[in-house]
């Protein structure tokens, strides 16, 4: 039977990002992951959001909120030491626990002040599951031999498993897709360039970097809010999975972009418009339909109805992750609210 002709994935970065707007809040996010004592040595997270407030034209922004994590992970994504600046009560309560799912639960259930106060902190926590997940494919581009590595270090049937357990656990990777099928053209992960998220025109645009040397993935996100004169709260929100390359530079392994309007008083959602900039599977991009049912949503509620209507093959998992994020916004625009008062 012939492979299915299928068109390339998108392979285009949007950054650097583009220049603060006037009169807005972004919170720029990230998580760095290395490997200090080497490639079984478990795994460093450094965590680190910043909310940055750019008032009218001419006028100095400032920090308005930042905070910091480092964590230890050992292989099996168990955490085992967790070191947040500024401290708050309960942190202790993430030792021992697993990068997944079950941990953004944990989060919730045991920790639900840092989601009802907005806190920064929460999103770099609630990431570390997604990191967790991915960024293993840092060593892809240390080594050649990425996949027989794993295979030995995991064994061939706990390896098969771990392939076979990605069937239908997203839109792009659905039975019979070439994610899966390996109908597609071959390619080596995050061979696109991810470019630069800061931008050099703009110094104050995002935080300082954790930048290892070395095998290291990033989880980048900027939120960039502005509230306008009509009632409307304006979004315009990226996020990117990337790689240390070994010859310079990093290269990328999903990228969205995402443009939000919602109603200044409901919080309603009224346009929400995903952009797939840089995705691994021609199918990827499908997605983007199903998250438009979205709007009409009320933004506090996204990430409830986020998992109610894109679960599994219904959306993308890191998609899924940009949309999640959407419930940060009413924090941010009240910072704007409270400077307009």
């Amino acid at each position: 039977m012939a492979s299915k002709v299928l068109p390339p994935p998108p392979k285009s970065t949007a950054n650097p990002a583009p220049a603060r707007p006037s009169n807005s809040v972004r919170r720029t996010s990230s998580i760095d992951v290395s490997w200090p004592d080497g490639e079984t040595g478990g795994r460093l997270f450094v965590g680190r959001v910043r909310d940055y407030l750019t008032p009218v034209a001419g006028a100095p922004g400032r920090v308005l909120d930042q905070a910091e994590f480092r964590a230890r992970l050992t292989d099996d994504k168990t955490i085992t030491a967790m070191e947040v600046t500024p401290s708050f009560v309960g942190a202790e309560r993430l030792l021992g626990m697993r990068g997944g799912n079950h941990l953004r639960l944990f989060i919730k259930e045991t920790l639900p002040e840092l989601i009802e106060s907005g806190a920064p902190i929460y999103l770099a926590l609630d990431d570390i599951s997604g990191t967790a997940l991915v960024s293993a494919f840092a060593w892809s581009h240390w080594h050649g031999d990425f996949l027989e590595r794993m295979r030995e270090r995991m064994g061939e049937e706990e390896l098969a498993k771990l392939m076979s357990d990605r069937v239908n656990v997203c839109w792009g990777l659905q039975e019979g897709n070439s994610g899966v099928s390996g109908d597609g053209p071959k390619r080596d992960v995050a061979e696109t360039n991810a470019g630069d998220v800061r931008n050099p025109a703009d110094p104050e645009g995002w935080h300082e970097l954790y930048d290892p040397q070395g095998p290291g993935f990033r989880r980048a996100r900027r939120i960039d809010v502005t509230r306008d004169p009509s009632g409307l709260i304006r979004v315009d929100a990226a996020f990117q999975d990337s790689v240390a390359i070994k010859t310079g530079g990093r290269g990328a392994i999903h990228e969205y972009n995402l443009r939000v309007t919602a109603d200044a008083e409901t919080l309603e959602i009224l346009t929400l418009e995903p952009e797939a900039r840089i995705l691994p599977f021609s199918e990827c991009p499908g997605a983007i339909h199903n998250a438009k049912r979205l709007i009409g949503t009320r933004i506090t509620d996204v990430r409830q109805s986020v998992l109610a209507e894109l679960r599994g093959p219904q959306g993308c998992t890191h998609l899924n992750d940009a949309l999640r994020a959407l419930a940060e916004v009413p924090k941010l625009a009240g910072y704007l609210q409270t400077e307009a008062a």
